[in-house]
């Protein structure tokens, strides 16, 4: 694991800071707000929605940040269920300006081949230079590509595989086209779309296309069983926080320095991996002298809730700590509940 992450994610901040030079606040506002709503609906397209570098370079400066976090709160959770593995290639599938690319660089130390594609020249350009102006080898080396995503698309091999924020700009068969060519690619997929109901339901059945496809759920899933979800009812998500620049809080108003960026996530492998034995599914909600704990278990169990109470001892200090997403019960001796 790479003990640089911090750092990583200042350089990102650092590097988008200046992005926005020369281009006028309220021409970087309207950009951003043409493509939140654009991304926000739920009408696929077929053209690049980033058209050119006053696009890419507001909304990179806007979401690039949030995208980062999200997906290296996911490549976490398959580092956790494999910690003696490390991607020696890294294919980000329609990755724009590379959050995906920072975010595994984040995680992981020692040689890495990267490869960006994106149906956007803009997008690759500006990723270019992002990954530049970082002191990480397999950024500043990273590939650029031109790629169209749909069917007939055809991936290059790969230890690990990314597609984040990209199946809801697809159509259907677009997307199963997309899910099926990272099984086919990589060793390691990892997909992460927002953290809506909608977004949830692409995960679900990318999830099961992966597991058709022969590979193994390594998070955030405790099991390869049926989600036991209801759909209609509720959603799997998670959350990361994210610091907000001026844009943030010009766009978005309010004064607080953070955000949480809501997703969901699906990583699965083809190598063995020791997924988790419970899930925390929400916001550990804490009472007076007890922790109740929402959580996914074994195919068995399904969802469930725990209490933990001061009586449990070492555990109820562990839970009153717990955040959302994490394991439960927590890595360790005597842990079990």
């Amino acid at each position: 694991m790479n003990a640089t992450a911090p750092t990583t994610a200042e350089t990102l901040r650092s590097a988008l800071g200046g992005l926005l030079d020369g281009l006028p606040q309220k021409q970087a506002t309207a950009a951003v707000e043409r493509l939140i709503t654009h991304y926000r609906g739920t009408i696929p397209t077929d053209a690049p929605v980033l058209r050119d570098r006053s696009d890419v370079a507001a909304y990179a400066a806007y979401r690039m940040p949030a995208t980062f976090e999200a997906v290296r709160s996911a490549l976490d959770g398959l580092a956790q269920a494999a910690p003696q593995w490390a991607p020696g290639s890294h294919l980000d599938v329609g990755g724009g300006t590379g959050a995906a690319a920072w975010a595994a660089d984040a995680l992981w130390e020692g040689p890495r081949t990267t490869t960006v594609l994106d149906w956007a020249e803009p997008a690759l350009a500006l990723g270019k230079e992002l990954a530049g102006r970082s002191s990480s080898p397999a950024l500043r080396a990273a590939e650029w590509r031109r790629a169209v995503l749909g069917a007939g698309v055809a991936l290059p091999e790969a230890d690990l595989v990314t597609v984040s924020y990209v199946l809801g700009e697809l159509t259907e068969e677009a997307r199963r086209a997309v899910v099926a060519e990272a099984a086919r690619a990589g060793q390691a997929v990892v997909l992460i779309e927002p953290g809506t109901p909608e977004g949830y339901l692409r995960i679900r059945a990318a999830r099961e296309q992966l597991i058709a496809a022969g590979l193994k759920v390594a998070a955030p899933c405790p099991h390869d069983g049926t989600c036991p979800i209801e759909v209609g009812r509720d959603w799997c998500h998670f959350s990361a926080r994210v610091s907000r620049s001026s844009l943030h809080r010009q766009v978005k108003g309010g004064s607080l320095p953070y955000e949480d960026e809501k997703f969901a996530y699906v990583a699965a492998t083809r190598f063995p991996t020791a997924p988790v034995p419970s899930r925390i599914t929400r916001r550990p909600q804490i009472r007076k002298g007890l922790v109740l704990l929402d959580l996914c278990g074994p195919e068995e169990s399904g969802l469930g809730r725990a209490t933990v109470t001061k009586r449990h001892g070492d555990l109820y200090k562990a839970a009153r700590d717990a955040e959302w997403g994490e394991q439960w019960p927590p890595a360790g001796p005597d842990r079990d509940l």
